[in-house]
């Protein structure tokens, strides 16, 4: 019951980012209405099967036919590409610092925050550790993950919603347990020398953790389906020690 209650409320938040956003594009009325969602690596699928939904439901309220066009990639690199000319009808990315530099650049109007429920922020996720079938390392928690041996596949935390929130975990791990945050910045460090290779966002990091020889992902749960599907057998791991994210949105 709580998770259809769960599933009920992030639905409801999600229907009123996309609906702030058609309203902002233009007055409802019969016609045709496109609208660009600049979003962020792994909500390909998430806004896909969204979209889908909602087109038929505004089109019967409205009597316009919607037509939501997709810009996905790393959330700092998406900022800066709305920044730089993008011409987006509503940003939808992993971080707050993101959607607020598009404020900072003038393109989105002040309190924006306030414009949506929940500070609009739709939804949330939990960092987990994605390791491969069996668990041959025995990683169990953060500090299992920078032991001699261990290689990481984490995107970029500097053009990476993901990637910001994998570091912003990791960090957390540390204080929250009792220690100082000179013990944190050293725990990031050692987990930036076992990642091989920084990549740009979510999307190219599934393809390094599906085809390379790195022994742990610190992940998202929505991406571990997808290495499922192209025949990566993992297993979930260190749940408890999950760090949380909440995108923001605006229209």
């Amino acid at each position: 019951m709580r998770r259809d209650l769960h599933h009920r409320r992030l639905k409801k938040r999600i229907t009123l980012v996309l609906l702030a956003a058609a309203l902002a594009a233009g007055p409802a009325r019969a016609g045709t209405l496109e609208l660009l969602n600049v979003s962020y690596d792994p909500t390909r699928e998430l806004w896909r099967d969204i979209n889908a939904a909602f087109i038929p439901v505004y089109e019967k309220q409205t009597g316009t036919t919607l037509e939501i066009k997709q810009s996905h990639g790393g959330s700092g690199t998406q900022a800066r590409a709305v920044i730089d000319g993008l011409d987006a009808d509503v940003v939808s990315l992993a971080m707050w610092p993101d959607t607020d530099a598009i404020r900072k650049a003038g393109q989105i109007g002040a309190g924006w925050e306030k414009r949506l429920p929940n500070d609009s922020l739709p939804y949330t996720s939990t960092i987990v550790f994605v390791v491969r079938k069996g668990n041959p390392k025995g990683i169990k928690d953060w500090p299992d993950i920078v032991k001699s041996g261990i290689e990481i596949v984490t995107p970029n935390p500097k053009t990476s919603g993901n990637g910001k929130l994998s570091f912003l975990a990791a960090w957390g791990s540390v204080t929250q347990r009792g220690g100082s945050e000179a013990d944190a910045f050293e725990f990031a460090k050692k987990l930036s020398a076992q990642v091989p290779v920084l990549d740009l966002g979510a999307r190219l990091e599934l393809t390094v953790g599906a085809e390379a020889s790195e022994e742990t992902l610190a992940r998202l749960r929505r991406q571990f389906s997808r290495l499922g599907e192209r025949g990566v057998h993992l297993d979930v791991r260190g749940e408890r020690s999950a760090g949380h994210r909440r995108p923001s949105d605006a229209a």
